[in-house]
């Protein structure tokens, strides 16, 4: 181990993670003097007052994991004994000029494509190469300009601002790369210098009619980034929306909601907290944002990532009973949540389920039922050690463990809807031996052989 020091380093900070869900993991432990965020790494250098007190803190996460928004993160001696000017200018980071540039888009509720990209930062030069990849810190895209100029000049124009908007903003870096290298021309990689590379084999363009094609999406305005929302939407549309639902929405569905922010009331005060709102919310689409009420401790508001999740969310979950209580959840009167003290950020969190598979997530969209079902479990679990993480909320009636596509997973059958519903928003994102587990509803009625 690195020689004790008052400097403690800290891995795995992914960008949901403020530096205020920092300063409350160590502030137990003495007062600390600095801290600074390295976000392009997901690491951070936090000071402690003096050493005893960085030593009682990692004597004490050596034997409790500590866990940010669900996330663990890992704590050690960092080899600077005092954090100087320079290391908090690392803050600053990717500042030495180069033509290629580090893009992570945070927040990214709609699909982001080469041609999107494109679009986006050719107006301040030749953009010679696109290359996009997805990392543990999001979305990301590597862009080659022709000149280290144009790209000092995007970075400038560019930096924080939102493609579409309130979400997908630019988080934009110099990368230390000399040239990209591109083997394949689709909508993860174009290199626009040799327009005769192949496709790769595996390409998706057929997904992307509605992102690339139609000019009358991104604003011309002087200088705009900020494209306007309608009609880019994922699931702007009914027929995409109830093509992910396998041809119709679901009864009571319009599919033309355009109001994003619920207010839920009825809560138990003494038992809700945001997280928990979180992981019953996400369940019908990403959120970006929920604030407990303190002036009315049973209401709460949850900001969907768009009209169509929250239409969902209220339709199945009006009348759910949580924590002795039945919830009314309807529609609130304003667009959406003001970013604030008492707010809680969830836009950039890994947890938000639609970033990936939307549509099959919408299919698994249903009101609380008795059956849950776990994935993402450990290949040695047990059912008996899974009994044992939930029995606290309730009587389980039968448990199925099962494997599909190589992954261990589970169905839990509770003896009612309300129990079911306590240990998924109290349960998901936990770890279960070792791993971060993965909890939604299941349609199906009773355990049978074969499994969902």
């Amino acid at each position: 181990m690195t020689e004790p020091s008052k400097v403690i380093h800290v891995r795995n900070v992914g960008h949901e993670i403020s530096e205020n869900d920092l300063l409350q993991l160590f502030q137990p432990f003495g007062v600390i003097t600095k801290l600074v965020m390295l976000r392009a790494k997901n690491q951070a250098l936090l000071q402690m007052q003096d050493v005893p007190s960085a030593i009682s803190a990692l004597q004490f996460y050596t034997n409790v994991q500590p866990t940010i928004r669900g996330r663990n993160v890992y704590v050690q001696f960092s080899s600077h004994q005092e954090l100087t000017t320079m290391d908090q200018n690392a803050q600053a980071r990717g500042d030495e000029p180069n033509r290629i540039l580090l893009v992570t888009v945070h927040h990214m509720l709609y699909p982001i494509t080469v041609e999107v990209l494109h679009q986006v930062f050719s107006p301040h030069g030749f953009v010679e190469k696109i290359v996009t990849f997805q990392k543990s810190a999001g979305f990301q895209a590597l862009i080659q300009y022709q000149l280290c100029q144009s790209a000092v000049l995007a970075r400038t124009s560019l930096q924080g601002r939102n493609i579409y908007d309130g979400c997908c903003q630019l988080d934009i870096q110099f990368s230390n790369l000399d040239e990209l290298q591109v083997n394949y021309n689709n909508e993860r990689s174009r290199d626009f210098t040799n327009p005769n590379l192949p496709a790769e084999q595996k390409g998706r363009s057929s997904q992307q009619s509605g992102y690339g094609d139609s000019g009358g999406m991104y604003a011309s305005g002087a200088g705009a980034v900020a494209f306007p929302q309608v009609g880019i939407a994922p699931m702007a549309n009914a027929a995409a929306i109830a093509a992910a639902f396998g041809g119709g929405l679901p009864p009571g569905i319009s599919g033309t909601n355009d109001r994003c922010t619920i207010l839920v009331s009825n809560l138990n005060p003494d038992r809700i907290d945001e997280d928990k709102l979180f992981n019953l919310f996400s369940l019908y689409g990403n959120i970006i944002r929920i604030k407990l009420l303190r002036n009315k401790p049973d209401h709460a508001l949850v900001q969907m990532g768009d009209g169509f999740q929250s239409e969902l969310a209220v339709h199945f979950l009006k009348g759910a009973m949580l924590f002795g209580k039945r919830l009314e959840v309807n529609f609130s009167k304003h667009p959406n949540i003001t970013q604030g003290a008492d707010t809680h950020e969830y836009s950039n969190s890994n947890l938000n389920r639609f970033n990936r598979n939307a549509a099959k997530n919408y299919r698994y969209c249903c009101s609380p039922t008795k059956m849950i079902h776990l994935s993402t479990l450990p290949q040695d679990i047990t059912e008996e050690e899974i009994v044992s993480h939930l029995e606290e909320h309730g009587s389980i009636l039968n448990t199925k463990l099962f494997e599909m596509n190589g992954k261990k997973q589970a169905l839990i059958l509770f003896e009612t809807e309300e129990q079911a519903t306590e240990a998924l928003i109290c349960k998901h994102a936990t770890s279960l031996g070792g791993s971060i587990i993965r909890i939604s509803f299941s349609q199906l009625q009773s355990i049978r052989e074969n499994s969902q």
